[in-house]
């Protein structure tokens, strides 16, 4: 039991994507581009929404908090990589470590959440419009995203006590680009099919739920949008969910693939890059797909910068 105490208290290894040097400088400057990416455009958004009176509605209040949950994910993973990118040292300390996987799996878990309550949010709009704005009303949605962060917050709190509860063996070195939790679970030195049966449980209530909510929505919502009669009707109301729809494939398909078959996982290799698809580029992606897929928000964005044009040439003159 001592060796075991001594290993949590020293540091982990993480083995990352390569240890080829010239490789890890071209990693290091595409991912801080992506990086620098993700905090701008997620920052953006979060922005636009606050200045834009037009888009206070339900809609562009969970956007807000999944652009928080991005930005949040991202930073949770990615300095940390860069910096392993270009030191000779790899080492992550024991806490920083526990502090990692918690946010990272707890953050996941929010939009996870998140994404079946916007889900819902299109239901409603699609198939019962007249009544959109009482169901939709700022106490229940304060309440839906209340809920989201907090499911995912214990969910996450309960999965790093559990983990960081194993005794690990002399290993510290860690095959991955983060502390992920299936990573960590690999380091222990006995049985941990009990913790692979509470990951698959997780997985289920916080992903596999929200993931047939989102579903049993959408047929709701097709099932409405093929009975409207004229065309245009019909491209309006596909278009209101066409940028949540392109989200959620993204996120749910790439979690969906890592988590839910532990025993059946693909290779190191492929699980990191899933990992790596899932915290930089989905987050990248995500402000991408509501700004050039909503009118909304590109009508925003043309209002806001005709007003920023708009005060550049008074100060010129």
């Amino acid at each position: 039991m001592r060796t075991y105490n001594r290993t949590w208290e020293s540091e982990f290894i993480l083995l990352g994507l390569t240890s080829d040097w010239d490789t890890q400088v071209s990693l290091f400057v595409l991912f801080l581009a992506m990086y620098l990416l993700t905090v701008l455009g997620n920052s953006l958004i979060v922005l636009l929404i606050r200045l834009d009176s037009r888009l206070h509605t339900p809609m562009y209040f969970f956007l807000t908090n999944l652009s928080l949950v991005d930005v949040s994910y991202a930073t949770s993973i990615v300095p940390q990589l860069l910096v392993h990118f270009l030191a000779e040292h790899k080492g992550i300390p024991f806490l920083s470590c526990a502090a990692q996987l918690f946010f990272s799996l707890g953050l996941g878990g929010i939009e996870f959440v998140l994404l079946a309550v916007m889900a819902y949010d299109r239901y409603v709009a699609v198939c019962d419009p007249l009544r959109y704005s009482v169901i939709m009303h700022g106490g229940l949605c304060t309440r839906l995203a209340i809920t989201s962060w907090l499911s995912g917050s214990i969910n996450s709190l309960l999965h790093t006590a559990i983990t960081f509860q194993l005794p690990m063996c002399t290993n510290r070195y860690i095959d991955h680009i983060s502390c992920e939790i299936l990573a960590v679970v690999r380091l222990a030195c006995v049985d941990t099919s009990s913790n692979e049966v509470a990951i698959m449980v997780s997985s289920i209530i916080l992903l596999m739920t929200p993931f047939l909510l989102v579903l049993l929505s959408y047929v709701q919502i097709i099932s409405t949008i093929l009975k409207i009669q004229s065309t245009e009707g019909r491209r309006k109301a596909f278009h209101t969910c066409a940028s949540h729809l392109t989200v959620v494939a993204l996120c749910y398909g790439m979690a969906i693939f890592t988590y839910i078959q532990p025993h059946s996982s693909p290779s190191v290799l492929q699980e990191k890059l899933i990992s790596l698809f899932y915290a930089v580029l989905t987050p990248m992606l995500n402000p991408m797909i509501y700004s050039l897929r909503n009118k909304d928000v590109k009508s925003a964005w043309q209002k806001l910068l005709g007003q920023f044009s708009g005060i550049m040439s008074k100060l010129a003159t």
